[in-house]
Parts: structure tokens; sequence; C-alpha cells
């Protein structure tokens, strides 16, 4: 089962890739297995809708893949995956609601909190006034 799903998956991420070649006009640059393929697809794409086109497509690939994979008999089938999105099926993005702050104040964050209050500004200021001081008067 493990060769299957990788199978399925190189063989839907390849005939994507190989589709957006073909929209560029890079056709040529492909593979001849993949020219193949893409052959086909029109000729489906002829008969039936675009859907069932690009499934039977990525159902013949995936086929493919399988066999080369080493994988024995023939290819059990993968769990369906949901349709591509459409243009009609998309959704607005919403931003995640904000984390509620936690409201310490001084009293609970000096006796109860587990967080250091930062030392005041003057504070440090004093303490390097005493440490110069002191190291002038050593000096002399």
């Amino acid at each position: 089962m493990l060769i299957a799903r990788r199978a399925d998956t190189r063989a839907r991420a390849d005939f994507a890739t190989w589709k957006m070649m073909a929209k560029l006009n890079g056709l040529s640059a492909l593979p001849p297995e993949a020219q193949e393929f893409l052959a086909s697809y029109k000729n489906l794409l002829a008969q039936m809708g675009e859907g069932e086109a690009t499934e039977a497509t990525t159902a013949a690939i995936y086929k493919a893949y399988y066999a080369e994979m080493g994988g024995a008999g023939t290819a059990p089938d993968v769990r369906a995956r949901p349709p591509e999105p459409s243009a009609d099926n998309v959704t607005a993005f919403r931003r995640p609601a904000p984390k509620p702050k936690k409201a310490a104040s001084f009293v609970a964050a000096t006796f109860g909190g587990s967080q250091k209050r930062p030392l005041p500004v003057a504070l440090i200021f004093a303490c390097l006034v005493v440490v110069y001081v002191g190291i002038r008067l050593y000096w002399r």
C-alpha cells in the first residue's frame, strides 16, 4: 500500500506539472512518456469533461508508476481524493482570535508571581555613579 500511495502522489504531482508546462508552451521539453500521457489526455478531453479526463489520465499514470516502483499485480485503489477546489469554493481568510493577555499587577508580580520586576533606570544610573566615584577615589 505504501508503494501505491507514493505512486499516486507522484502521478498527481507529475500530471499537474506536465499540464502546466504544456500551457506554458514547454511541451517539447517534456520526456516522451509525458508527451504520450498528455496526448491521451487531450483525446479523453474531447470525449468527456475535464475532471473525468484528468482522473482517467492520472489513473493511467498511477498504474504505470506503480509497476515501475515494483508493485506486484494490479495497482490497488487508493483512497479517493476530494476534487480540486474550484473558483466558487474559495473561503475568505480569517485571522485567529487574539489570545487573552494575563493581567499582572505590581503586587501580584512582586509577591506571588515568578516574574522579576525590571530594575528602574534611576537605580541602575545611581549604581553606575557609585561605581565610577569608587574607582576615581581608589586611583587617587
